[in-house]
């Protein structure tokens, strides 16, 4: 587990001092002074007026606007902070969707290590020299990214594999940058209004989460074979095998892909390979990932598709995949359907149903929303739809009705937009929607396949078998609590002590009128009664009775008054 200490008050002793003086000042050279100052940063910091004048603070960035200037800044940050915006553009529960669509554009431009490095790890990990591991192993690496990098090699068997090994002291250079990054965002969120409605830490917490998937290869390893159990009998598509006995947490040796890149239109033509043949394949490929088996490789980009021979697809990089379960595979293919016969008000709920959120939405102001929308982008012909606005349209949307899409379910529609996006370049006529038509229908039905309704059913008695075996225990057992007197009920209703305090204050009133009553009724017999002393012939203890029942009666008018009784 990544190791993350919470960060109390930063003195000048701060083990990483230098790096969180580097981080605040690349946020003032991009601009952001503005949240510096908000975030009253001396009161954490021991040296935190030293930390902002030591920065220039006049690079000219006023031209870019403030979403280009937070990808510029994470770029220059480095490798956690661009893994962190990565993550985020698939994160619109989190963040706005103009930022999200920048943060896409994120470049992970990383020097590769020396390939001493790359000896010392493999010793590490395996016990051994990467000569007894590997035949061969290429000393210069084919591609490089921020959390690793790949290196050609060949298997004692004459296999040749690619081997991705993890970046050394990666993991206590992204320990050192969340540590800062949650101390950062504890501040931002106690300090500004409009930054805390994101909820900052949260954010950090969920990208500490993620990360920590990332940093282990294993994860992948086991992603790349469960696809290739989903699609073992399909001749179409081919997924790089896992070398498990060469593989470990920091090291990850599959099968070396010879291929051409999806979207290399002038080399798939050179090859003499069929650019229709190979857009269908693709698009069935994602098609059954979502539509039948609910696991899908979430990043499906050109880079990460490569086209082999016989027209096969073979995707690569498994270290971002998604889950869409049955229950919400069927909710999401109700939804298609709702869309298509114009039952709106089905379609508002079922939304919800998919969509995650605090406040019940107005429903009737949904409604009318997802009218609109859907006259707006699906009354057109189906190729002429364009699917990227069309998604940014609808998590407006949802935005607008404090909707928050689940990241897995919105990682599928951005594996949907990929695979569009290299169709397009493939075979421009291609319609991904009418292609997708079939899957939506075959699952729709598939839910009433008998199959499928005996299981559910099986499903259903094994509960109900349960819950009759442990009825009657349970059942003797709450008896004997009562016996015993040893069971208890903690009853809390909500507002039950603000009635109370009304009826007892009501209780109050009407005994004070009763008090009031009895003495202007005991005055009236004294003063009837010439009860002595007198006065001018009338009782003195009378009409002091009369007194104090004006008085208590005037007092008890006011108090009824004040409280907006009259």
């Amino acid at each position: 587990m990544l190791s993350i200490k919470k960060i109390g008050r930063v003195s000048k002793r701060y083990r990483n001092l230098m790096r969180y003086q580097h981080i605040i000042g690349v946020i003032l050279k991009y601009g952001f002074e503005n949240i510096i100052d908000a975030m009253n940063i001396e009161r954490y910091i021991e040296s935190g007026l030293q930390l902002i004048h030591v920065v220039n603070k006049h690079e000219k960035v006023e031209k870019f606007s403030k979403n280009q200037r937070i990808r510029m800044m994470l770029e220059e940050l480095g490798p956690t902070f661009i893994k962190m915006g990565q993550i985020l553009s698939s994160r619109p529960d989190l963040i706005p969707v103009d930022l999200l669509n920048e943060l896409e554009k994120l470049q992970d431009h990383v020097q590769p290590f020396e390939f001493e490095h790359v000896k010392t790890i493999i010793a590490s990990e395996f016990g051994k020299s990467h000569e007894k591991i590997f035949d061969s192993m290429e000393q210069t690496p084919f591609a490089s990214a921020s959390i690793g990098q790949v290196h050609r090699a060949q298997t004692h068997n004459k296999d040749q594999i690619a081997v991705k090994i993890q970046r050394p002291g990666i993991r206590k250079t992204i320990e050192t940058d969340l540590e800062i990054m949650l101390h950062l965002a504890s501040i931002m969120e106690n300090n500004i209004e409009e930054v805390a409605l994101f909820k900052p830490v949260k954010i950090v917490e969920e990208f500490a989460k993620t990360l920590e998937k990332e940093l282990d290869y294993s994860i992948e390893a086991s992603n790349m074979q469960r696809m290739a159990q989903q699609f073992k009998d399909d001749k179409t598509i081919q997924i790089p095998k896992v070398y498990d006995a060469e593989s470990s947490e920091r090291v990850l040796a599959m099968e070396y892909i010879r291929g051409i890149k999806a979207d290399d239109v002038e080399a798939i033509e050179s090859a003499g390979l069929d650019k229709k043949l190979i857009t269908r394949r693709g698009a069935d490929f994602i098609m059954k990932q979502v539509f039948e088996h609910g696991f899908f490789h979430a990043d499906p980009h050109p880079g990460n598709i490569f086209i082999m021979e016989k027209n096969r697809i073979c995707p690569v990089d498994f270290g971002m995949t998604g889950f869409i379960d049955q229950a919400t595979r069927e909710v999401f293919v109700d939804l298609i359907h709702s869309i298509t016969t114009n039952n709106f008000k089905l379609t508002s709920r079922l939304v919800c149903e998919l969509a995650e959120y605090e406040i019940q939405p107005d429903l009737t102001r949904l409604e009318k929303d997802v009218s609109q929308f859907v006259s707006l982008h699906l009354s057109k012909s189906l190729k002429d739809i364009k699917t990227a606005k069309m998604v940014n349209q609808f998590l407006e949307m949802c935005a607008t009705h404090k909707l928050r899409i689940p990241p897995d379910f919105f990682l599928m529609i951005k594996a949907f937009i990929s695979i569009e996006g290299v169709a397009k370049k493939l075979d421009p006529d291609f319609d991904m929607i009418s292609h997708a038509i079939p899957y939506v229908t075959a699952a729709k039905y598939r839910k009433f396949k008998t199959s499928r309704i005996t299981e559910e059913l099986m499903g259903m008695a094994r509960e109900s078998y349960k819950l009759l075996r442990i009825f009657p225990t349970d059942a003797v057992e709450i008896m004997r609590l009562i016996k015993s007197g040893k069971l208890s009920f903690d009853i809390n209703i909500k507002g039950l002590d603000k009635m109370l305090n009304t009826q007892d204050q009501t209780s109050n009133r009407i005994s004070f009128s009763i008090i009031i009553a009895a003495l202007i009724l005991g005055s009236a017999i004294l003063i009837n009664s010439k009860v002595p002393p007198m006065l001018f012939g009338v009782s003195v203890i009378g009409i002091a009775g009369f007194l104090a029942a004006a008085v208590m009666g005037i007092w008890l008018l006011i108090a009824i008054i004040q409280k907006g009784r009259l």
